[in-house]
């Protein structure tokens, strides 16, 4: 299993008027996963652009499972989700890194883009290989 974790700090700027974490740093909080786990295993965002594509997201999920708080201590565990599809998708789980604490899990998918927008219906060669390089496929 492929996977990579991020330990974030929560900082007041990332809190509402409840000093809990505002819904929309989830999403940044994947994206800084998604980023770390791409130079850990070579999938970075500029190697698929250099490779003729982009990856946008076109599904993003969250479960919250706990309120995370101003000056928690979390890790972002982020998990290769293999699929037959022209895809990329990842599994996450944030814990709190004090307690061990479950506090929210969720999913991602990104689909290839061509450089004229056009979706690719089949596996770019260089995700195959990708693939390949990494032990998910023979």
């Amino acid at each position: 299993m492929l996977q990579a974790e991020k330990d974030i700090d929560i900082r007041f700027s990332e809190v509402d008027s409840m000093g809990i974490v505002w819904h929309g740093n989830y999403a940044l909080y994947f994206e800084d996963a998604r980023e770390i786990f791409g130079a850990k295993y070579h999938l970075e965002y500029m190697h698929m652009f250099e490779m003729g594509f982009y990856a946008p997201l076109v599904d993003l999920r969250f479960r919250y499972k706990k309120a995370i708080k101003y000056e928690d201590k979390i890790k972002v565990i982020i998990k290769f989700h293999d699929t037959d599809a022209a895809k990329i998708m990842f599994d996450y789980e944030i814990l709190n890194r004090e307690t061990g604490e479950l506090m929210a899990t969720g999913q991602s998918t990104q689909v290839f883009l061509d450089h004229n927008y056009n979706m690719a219906l089949e596996v770019p060669a260089f995700f195959i290989e990708w693939k390949k390089m990494n032990g998910i496929i023979q």
